[in-house]
């Protein structure tokens, strides 16, 4: 991960270093994620079921950052350094009780697309990947017994979507698909769960772009 992060960087100095055609900008905003993932059964070490973990709702997420965008002809070349932050509620229920809790995870990442696309007058069409790097998390499940966190340093999703240029303002509509089943991290006594689905996110975003 270190060796990608400083890839990156390498790059976006590099960047920075061409000619005119090169704008910096500033961006924020907000996102929704769609999950509609089965519950799972996590065991104790005898092999019993003790808890049932369900999602209870995904909520809205926010990011802001900064971007740099290259203009080569009609071609953009669109880098992005996001910090994300996103929070899950989860129904659990303990299987030996039948008791029933919501807790809450909260999530901090640093968000790297890396965008291509056109315009078509003030419309700007752009797809690309996109890694996430794990920063950091705060969680209720730690409550439990037994629950632990293992989190991926590096997760790759891809992202497309439209934009408006109003003059330095830029306005974003873009869906986002990751590649990694959601709750990858989950690790109860030992053993390892994830959910069945990837997770998927619509987000908007404003950016005001400098120099334009």
């Amino acid at each position: 991960m270190k060796k990608s992060i400083l890839f990156l960087l390498v790059s976006f100095f590099a960047l920075t270093s061409l000619p005119a055609q090169i704008k910096l900008g500033v961006k924020v905003g907000g996102s929704t994620t769609s999950l509609n993932a089965s519950q799972i059964n996590l065991f104790n070490q005898g092999g019993l079921k003790e808890l049932q973990l369900a999602l209870a709702d995904a909520n809205y997420g926010i990011h802001g950052g900064f971007l740099v965008q290259v203009k080569l002809g009609g071609l953009l070349i669109q880098p992005e350094f996001l910090f994300n932050s996103n929070s899950v509620d989860y129904e659990v229920t303990d299987l030996n009780t039948l008791i029933t809790q919501i807790k809450t995870e909260k999530y901090q990442y640093l968000d790297i697309p890396v965008l291509l696309g056109f315009k078509l007058g003030p419309l700007r069409l752009m797809a690309g990947p996109e890694a996430h790097v794990y920063l950091d998390n705060t969680s209720g499940l730690l409550d439990f017994d037994g629950y632990r966190q293992d989190f991926d340093e590096l997760t790759l999703a891809w992202m497309g979507g439209v934009g408006l240029d109003l003059w330095n303002i830029m306005l974003d509509l873009r869906y986002e698909g990751n590649l990694t089943n959601f709750g990858s991290h989950i690790n109860f006594k030992g053993n390892s769960y994830s959910f069945d689905e990837r997770p998927s996110r619509w987000l908007f975003s404003v950016s005001f772009l400098l120099g334009k």
